[in-house]
């Protein structure tokens, strides 16, 4: 077994509790099809049935697949989703976990993060992921800040955490792999003040040069200043209009094994990294359903969840 199957059989058996009983689907696409390739030779042996579809890549991350594999997707035990980009918030996933399916997907995924980030200890990450959840559960108020200029208010009261722990085991569970992070969804039009992006951009890859610095006023991003990088991630999100603009979700990485490397599927896991991201936030409970969600990470921040230091400096205190 080389080690792309041995990442999938992690997956499969660890993660997804894949049973022999069950059925799997294997959706990729035509950028993905080593790992595809991998996810279904190993599902072959593991579930009672098991197929692998491929599909022209998407051009947008939260793009809806074609419509007959949107229903392909409901009528399996467990669903795998090595993509070029995110399916995670699109009305296909949502639906398919609706229906009781389990779906795991890993947009952006390459060889080398899978072969990697998949030998964290999931069991540890899952406690963190649960801790911090809690946390941010009983909270009123998150501020972030930086050295670099992010200084963000976002309201979160009554909102509950979404645990991505990496275990998908449960009828109706979603989530990313590799995984590790904990998110919500701020109160829509209420997030104030200024995002500076120093990690990464999910559409664009690590930040080179000039950070991206992004004015946000009542829960829209209203001016984005940083060179190429930053009037690349305007124009993709004005593309949708307003919604495009929509302050759609702020999360926390908590897994030990992910670092930096340009792809947002690993970057936003990042032990004590912040992502804030743009769009869609259906998934999370919002009113956003727009075509588009783009996640901005950065680093070393300070987290107050209302007077509460819950990270200094990218340092876990909880």
């Amino acid at each position: 077994m080389n080690n792309l199957e041995s990442a999938a059989r992690t997956a499969l058996e660890t993660c997804m509790s894949l049973k022999p009983e069950e059925t799997l689907l294997v959706l990729t696409d035509d950028n993905k099809k080593a790992i595809g390739q991998a996810f279904y030779n190993v599902g072959n042996e593991i579930a009672r049935e098991a197929l692998l579809v491929v599909m022209p890549p998407a051009k947008v991350n939260g793009q809806e697949p074609p419509e007959a594999v949107a229903k392909l997707m409901t009528g399996f035990n467990a669903v795998v989703c090595p993509t070029t980009k995110s399916v995670t918030h699109t009305d296909a996933k949502r639906n398919a976990c609706k229906l009781g399916v389990r779906v795991a997907t890993m947009p952006g995924i390459t060889e080398e993060i899978m072969s990697r980030t998949l030998k964290a200890d999931y069991e540890l990450i899952a406690e963190r992921t649960l801790k911090l959840s809690a946390v941010l559960d009983a909270g009123k108020v998150a501020r972030i800040l930086t050295a670099a200029g992010t200084d963000l208010i976002m309201p979160i009261q009554g909102i509950k955490a979404i645990s991505s722990t990496g275990l998908i085991r449960n009828p109706g569970q979603g989530g990313n792999l590799p995984s590790g992070e904990s998110f919500l969804m701020p109160e829509e039009g209420k997030t104030q003040g200024t995002l500076v992006i120093d990690a990464s951009v999910a559409i664009i890859g690590k930040i080179e040069g000039q950070p991206v610095r992004v004015e946000i006023k009542d829960g829209f991003a209203i001016d984005f200043k940083g060179g190429k990088q930053a009037d690349i991630l305007k124009k993709e999100l004005e593309a949708f209009g307003k919604p495009g603009l929509n302050i759609a979700e702020l999360g926390i990485g908590t897994n030990h094994e992910a670092k930096i490397s340009g792809l947002i599927l690993e970057d936003e896991k990042v032990m004590g990294t912040v992502h804030v991201a743009f769009g869609n936030n259906i998934s999370m409970g919002g009113t956003f359903d727009v075509g588009i969600h783009i996640d901005g990470v950065v680093l070393e921040p300070t987290v107050y969840i209302d007077d509460q230091m819950i990270i200094d400096k990218g340092k876990f205190l909880i």
